[in-house]
């Protein structure tokens, strides 16, 4: 089971690194997980954040943060809205379920005594 993330959205903020304290480098992404195997694909509600300093080239945690990034993050978690989870089967899955279906129907018409009198 392949189990990734897609990006949902990316954004540059104006506020100063923790780190380097530059103002231009800061990149906030949200992300969402992504479920794939061979009978199925699926999006889930986990979702997930990274903050990135293209400055410095670091990664800037949750424990770095200023109160002013901390706004910033709340302000933009809440405008990017997550897709809405969904399950879409792929061929494998729907062949065994028409297999399984015929399979079901012939057992049942056979002991119904239908095929009884060929």
């Amino acid at each position: 089971m392949q189990k990734s993330f897609f990006t949902l959205k990316e954004v540059a903020l104006n506020n100063n690194c923790p780190e380097c304290y530059s103002k231009e480098g800061l990149q906030l992404t949200f992300k969402q997980k992504f479920v794939e195997n061979r009978f199925y694909k699926a999006i889930t509600e986990e979702t997930s954040h990274a903050l990135f300093c293209n400055t410095c080239k670091t990664d800037i945690f949750p424990v770095q943060w200023t109160d002013d990034i901390e706004r910033v993050f709340e302000y933009q978690k809440k405008a990017t809205p997550a897709k809405p989870k969904s399950v879409k089967l792929k061929q494998m899955s729907w062949f065994l379920i028409i297999a399984s279906a015929l399979i079901i129907t012939a057992i049942s018409l056979y002991f119904s005594g239908i095929f009884n009198a060929f």
